[in-house]
């Protein structure tokens, strides 16, 4: 088997040569969106770390890549790893953080002689931010059997390319994708490393902390129908402007969301005609909604909702809401989490609204979260950031569950 360098040594070359892979020069932020160039020379670099380090090296038929050192076969195998797709313009830190440190974790246990009894893995979940397809967890998500084959192969990005042809233009099969519970079954614990994405561990002293449970969450797309018009001939009173209906749900989710302690968010819109000089005809707004619990987020929604069917109806605008995903709260193992907080000394159990593919692979396999501090709390952001004693400590964090779970 290859010999892996030091820990931090290896950290650092393999942070310093996925950094340049899909970043944008005038934003710095990343923009590496799935099946796409960027995505390509994520997978590429992923598997020459594998084959470095002498791991069998395996593309599952969802397009997601595992890293196995021992017999893939042999069940009850230990998973680590996180994603290397990004969302526009996002931060260094989410998803890679994990997989980079997954790899510096297996180098930091064999180095130390480590003799794992069960197979260890590290894999790259494919499409996780949807950044392309508009559904998060793409790769995870067929896995699990969460999102079927007809269901996969109806997705287009924005330019209506289908996701099989973006996977064959990638060289892929998209006739192979589907459940895999076979793989599944393979697994006796998966454990996600990942960049906080709040400032829950900032208010401690502890560089790294365990997940308690995903908030739940989804997407909503709303559709203002009005009617195109002339910008400067006609009267405000004879308008149908949907603008007028969404800006008014963008305040309406702000004010819902913070009375009942949730988040709500509209962040990407559609304009048509998009014309400086016309009325829209149509404003199309997705909304991003997470609650600590189900019925507070169905409440919000349905607030929103409401407030924007209200505000249609006195714009002259039909409003259509339809729910493109949705993922219900999800309470990691308490038994994995409370071992992996034992193995750590007791380090800080905290939630996130954030979703992962650890959440997917819940419902079907023993799964936890370790997070690393975020000192500003920015993520899916250019600013996102962690501190690089931080992010050494978060390493030896996962080697050392790692070995807890492979190797006693």
């Amino acid at each position: 088997m290859g010999t892996p360098p030091t820990t931090g040594a290896s950290f650092h070359e393999m942070w310093r040569d996925l950094a340049p892979i899909g970043r944008h020069a005038e934003t710095g932020g990343y923009r590496r969106y799935a099946w796409t160039g960027a995505d390509t020379d994520c997978r590429a670099w992923f598997q020459a770390q594998a084959e470095a380090r002498g791991l069998t090296y395996e593309l599952d038929r969802n397009g997601n890549q595992w890293a196995w050192l021992g017999d893939p076969t042999a069940g009850d195998a230990v998973v680590t790893g996180s994603h290397l797709d990004s969302v526009p313009d996002g931060g260094a830190f989410d998803g890679p953080l994990g997989v980079v440190s997954s790899f510096a974790a297996l180098d930091q246990l064999r180095a130390r002689g480590a003799a794992p009894t069960k197979p260890l893995a590290i894999v790259n979940f494919g499409d996780e931010e949807g950044a392309r397809f508009g559904l998060a967890c793409v790769g995870s998500r067929l896995t699990a059997g969460q999102l079927g084959p007809e269901q996969a192969h109806a997705l287009r990005d924005a330019d209506g390319v289908t996701l099989p042809r973006a996977m064959e233009r990638a060289g892929y099969d998209p006739e192979a994708i589907g459940p895999d519970p076979e793989r599944l079954a393979r697994i006796g614990a998966f454990v996600e490393l990942h960049i906080e994405q709040g400032r829950g561990l900032n208010d401690t002293s502890h560089p790294v902390g365990v997940a308690s449970a995903i908030w739940p969450h989804g997407r909503w797309r709303f559709d203002f129908h009005g009617e195109a018009n002339h910008a400067g001939t006609t009267r405000l009173d004879d308008r149908r402007d949907p603008m007028l209906t969404y800006a008014n749900t963008v305040l309406a989710a702000r004010k819902k969301a913070r009375l009942a302690g949730a988040l709500a968010t509209f962040g990407k819109v559609g304009v048509e005609p998009n014309g400086v000089n016309a009325i829209a005809g149509l404003v199309r707004g997705w909304l991003d909604s997470r609650a600590p619990d189900e019925e507070t987020l169905a409440a919000v929604v349905g607030e929103i909702e409401r407030a924007a069917v209200e505000r249609g109806r006195r714009d002259g605008v039909d409003v259509r809401v339809t729910r493109e995903s949705f993922t219900p709260i999800v309470e990691f193992a308490h038994d994995l989490r409370d071992q992996l907080s034992g193995l750590l000394g007791g380090v800080p159990v905290l939630p996130t609204g954030a979703g992962h593919d650890a959440g997917i692979l819940s419902a079907s396999v023993p799964t936890a979260m370790l997070f690393v501090r975020n000192p500003t709390g920015v993520s899916h952001s250019p600013a996102e950031t962690a501190g690089e004693d931080d992010c050494l400590a978060g390493v030896a964090a996962l080697a050392q569950v790692l070995e807890g779970l492979a190797c006693h």
